[in-house]
Formats: structure tokens, C-alpha cells, sequence
């Protein structure tokens, strides 16, 4: 659009044609991508009152660029005040679309949801930390009685065996 915007700004200025001829010799040059009559018309009305730069004027309401570093900061601080919040939430709190606040929690923050809830897809500090403190609990009990140690221990392939109970999808989702 810009290109035809351009064309018609330098057809107004330099050839001094009139809407309807210019629209004939677009159709004549351009038979199958003509900008229409009404088109040409309202370019030039603008052209007339001075307005002759073929840029986009800066326009009101949503700013073009939603990912940003303070969107990013304000989505992370919502999700971890309400780990179950909804997208639609968060879009509708920063006036931003759906899909954008999708993308800035699955590309930036490197979220997913799970049973209802967005986790983090890797270990948090404080999750490294217990599984180190945890290592360092097993080592000295492993150094104070060995023989103990293996009789109590199991392992398995990197599975984590729990004493609790997760709770279900259903109480998740409540």
C-alpha cells in the first residue's frame, strides 16, 4: 500500500493529472492491481490540504508492540500471585491480546500449564536447592552407617518416589 501511496503522491505533484485520468492510466499500467477511483480520490484530498508524506501517522489505542520487558515482568508477577490464572485474565488486565500474553508465558517465561496450574518448565532456585540439600542429608546418612543406608535407600531411574500424596486434577482445578 505504500508503494501505491507513493505512486499517486508523485502522480499528484509531478504530473499535476486529475483522480479520474490518474485512475485511467493506473488501469492502463496496472490492470490487474489498480488502486480503485474512491481510493485515489481521498489521497488526493489529502494531498490538497498539505498532507503529502507517504509514512503511517501515528495512531491511538493498543501500542503496535505488546512483548515487551514490562509486560514480561507484570505477566510473571500475576502468575506467581495466582499460579491458576487464565490467559484471558491476564489479556484482559493488560489490555493486550490473548495470543501475545500466550506467547510472552511459553517463549519468555518458559511456562506451561499443568493441572490447571503454570509451572515453570525448569527448577526453580529453591527447588535446586532442596534437591541439593536432600543430597547432602542421603551423603551424611550414607557416611554415619553405611551398611543402614543401603538396607533404607531406594533408587530407581530418576524417578522420584514421595511420601504424600499430589492432589488429583479435580482438587488442582478448585
Amino acid at each position: 500500500m505504500m508503494r501505491w501511496l507513493a505512486l499517486v503522491n508523485e502522480i499528484y505533484t509531478e504530473h499535476n493529472l486529475r483522480a479520474a485520468n490518474t485512475k485511467k492510466w493506473l488501469d492502463e499500467c496496472y490492470p490487474d492491481s489498480a488502486l480503485g477511483e474512491a481510493t485515489i480520490r481521498k489521497w488526493f484530498a489529502k494531498f490538497r490540504t498539505g498532507h503529502m508524506s507517504t509514512e503511517d501517522d501515528e495512531r491511538s489505542g493498543r501500542p503496535k508492540e505488546a512483548v515487551t520487558d514490562e509486560n514480561v515482568k507484570k505477566i510473571h508477577i500475576i502468575i506467581l500471585n495466582d499460579r491458576k490464572v487464565k490467559l484471558l485474565e491476564i489479556a484482559d488486565t493488560l489490555k493486550i491480546s490473548k495470543e501475545r500474553v500466550g506467547h510472552i508465558i511459553h517463549k519468555y517465561l518458559d511456562m506451561r500449564k499443568l493441572c490447571a496450574k503454570w509451572v515453570p518448565r525448569e527448577l526453580t532456585i529453591d527447588q535446586k536447592q532442596q534437591r541439593i540439600d536432600d543430597s547432602e542429608q542421603c551423603s551424611e546418612l550414607l557416611h554415619r552407617n553405611r551398611t543402614d543406608f543401603f538396607c533404607r535407600y531406594i533408587t530407581m531411574d530418576e524417578t522420584w518416589l514421595d511420601h504424600h500424596t499430589p492432589e488429583s486434577n479435580r482438587q488442582s482445578a478448585e
